[in-house]
């Protein structure tokens, strides 16, 4: 044996002894008899000890000096002076040699070698999302969380199992296509529960048979899984995209060079769409109980009947709703306001901090995004409101007298503790039913406040920075649900910039023909001698086009043109 390393012939024959023949078997000679090995020293332990890399079980001599080669080119990827290097080297190739894994691949290996990682440990998915996830020392809490959420419920369970580097496509669309099959599984669940729920609801009470079978429908429903939210096409975007960014970071760092969750494909996320509560959407409502979109947006009308309906029944909150409605805070942020943000000669409120849920616990952050963190300017009648609140509050306090909790908030429970956002919620759902008004979510204000001021001809910019929006691209997108009245009326002005100077719009003739006559012969004069139509009273930038002998006259109304 030599430092390069050496190729062996051998075979498995044996003498009459039992004993066997080795290299003394006088068929070896022949090219398909026995097999081929390889041996190469490896470099020693960092205790001192020898250890050699074995492989057999080659047809040709070739094959064997191929692997051979491949061996010592491994080992020369660390300088002969870099003992540690070189041990880390021999400590892969004795692992490999042990086992019936192939020689590793020269660059991949060079790669890890050269970013510091280890040969001889392999990280698996979960392994690195949890390294990586507690890496994230910057994020939100929120953020965290989402991306835990992540983690825990589906990549951990359905790929987390798997090397980090042999990640693939296929894997991705076998997790998400296992996402899709639970989705069908949770549909049938929750359908199966609450049709057991409405035969439990139309069982009667009375009677010894109605009870028994009463308690066995209990039980069984008891027995079924709690009703379950699908994960939806906007869930699997974003599990994508936790992956996505947890691969780039590996990628940057060395331990991988393909990024699987990028090349992966995905029913489109679509966002839904904000639409107003206009009459015929309210009556269908009404009849069928079902709200044309997930998203909806009042009408001024409306938002004011709403304001009205909390003035009108002292409703302690009205000025928190009001704040939401006209400047577009978020639930946490408005919960969140201290009066020590508010400037009231300046009439400026500073959204810096928000009240959110951990899971029913309430803790404060800041907002949900560095945009987040803006100065809002209010309206004279907005400072009014917080005003005249201010005092309301200062009574509280001093009914409450040393039971009152000085959080500093602007908006509080009776006795100064923190707004609960949950039963905030709650609240505001409860008075927009007691209101009658059409349903909208508590976010929705956000979604009002949005297309008054885009309706009021707000600038999109400043719409944009009063919501706390990083971009005006999103505002255009999310929450530009312009009001009936200001779309039409921005439909009259678009029309009234082109000029018509010849070129009329005709009236309708009415069901009753006399009365339409009747109606362009009061405004239009026909000279008998002369055909030609002559513009009556009042028509003097205009005319009537007509034809001979009696036939029917049609009237175009003038549109002037804009000077």
């Amino acid at each position: 044996m030599t430092a390069k390393g050496t190729t062996t012939k051998r075979c498995y024959c044996r003498r009459k002894d039992g004993k066997p023949l080795g290299s003394s078997c006088p068929k070896l000679k022949q090219r398909t008899h026995g097999v081929w090995s390889i041996r190469q020293e490896l470099p020693p332990t960092m205790e001192g000890d020898r250890r050699l890399f074995r492989r057999a079980g080659y047809d040709t001599q070739t094959e064997a000096q191929g692997d051979l080669d491949k061996v010592r080119a491994l080992l020369n990827i660390a300088d002969a002076d870099d003992q540690d290097g070189r041990a880390r080297l021999g400590d892969l190739l004795a692992l490999v040699g042990s086992g019936k894994e192939s020689i590793p691949d020269l660059d991949e290996t060079k790669r890890r070698f050269g970013t510091g990682q280890s040969l001889t440990q392999h990280m698996t998915v979960a392994e690195w999302l949890d390294l990586w996830l507690a890496g994230k020392k910057a994020l939100r809490k929120s953020g965290h969380d989402r991306y835990e959420l992540d983690i825990r419920y589906h990549l951990r369970p359905r790929i987390g199992h798997i090397r980090l580097d042999r990640l693939t496509v296929p894997h991705l669309d076998a997790m998400f296509e296992g996402i899709a099959e639970t989705n069908i599984e949770i549909t049938e669940a929750n359908a199966d529960r609450r049709a057991a729920l409405a035969e439990l609801k139309a069982t009667p009470w009375k009677g010894g048979e109605h009870r028994a079978r009463r308690k066995v429908m209990k039980d069984t429903i008891d027995a079924m899984a709690p009703f379950r939210r699908v994960t939806g096409p906007s869930t699997q975007q974003h599990i994508r995209a936790t992956l996505r960014a947890a691969l780039n970071t590996a990628i940057a760092r060395g331990s991988i060079t393909f990024n699987a969750a990028q090349h992966v494909e995905l029913a489109a996320a679509k966002r839904p769409k904000a639409m107003v509560w206009t009459d015929a959407r309210i009556a269908e409502w009404l009849r069928t109980g079902d709200k044309p979109s997930s998203v909806m947006v009042w009408t001024p009308e409306q938002a004011g009947a709403f304001l009205d309906f909390l003035a009108d029944t002292d409703q302690r909150l009205l000025p928190l709703f009001h704040l939401i409605t006209f400047r577009g805070l978020r639930r946490g942020e408005a919960c969140g306001v201290r009066w020590s943000d508010y400037n009231a000669a300046t009439s400026e409120l500073t959204v810096a901090t928000q009240l959110v849920q951990d899971g029913w616990e309430v803790v404060e952050s800041a907002p949900k995004t560095d945009s987040g963190e803006r100065i809002i300017s209010l309206d004279e009648y907005t400072a009014e409101v917080l005003e005249a609140h201010r005092i309301k509050q200062g009574a509280e306090r001093l009914e409450w007298g040393e039971a009152w909790t000085d959080s500093g908030r602007m908006f509080t429970q009776e006795n100064g503790e923190w707004l609960h956002p949950g039963t905030l919620t709650d609240q505001f759902e409860r008075l927009v039913e007691l209101s009658g008004l059409p349903p909208i979510r508590m976010h929705d204000l956000r979604h009002v406040a949005a297309s008054l001021m885009l309706a009021a001809g707000v600038d999109v910019k400043i719409v944009s920075e009063t919501l706390g929006h990083s971009d005006s691209r999103i505002t255009r997108d999310i929450y530009q649900s312009v009001m009936p009245k200001a779309a039409r009326d921005a439909a009259e002005a678009t029309a009234a910039m082109v000029p018509r100077g010849t070129v009329r719009r005709p009236v309708q003739l009415a069901a009753e023909p006399e009365a339409a006559v009747a109606e362009v012969e009061a405004e239009v004069e026909v000279d008998p001698a002369n055909p030609e139509v002559t513009p009556g009273p009042g028509h003097a930038d205009g005319h009537a086009m007509g034809t001979q002998g009696g036939a029917k006259i049609i009237l175009f109304r003038p549109r002037l043109a804009r000077k």
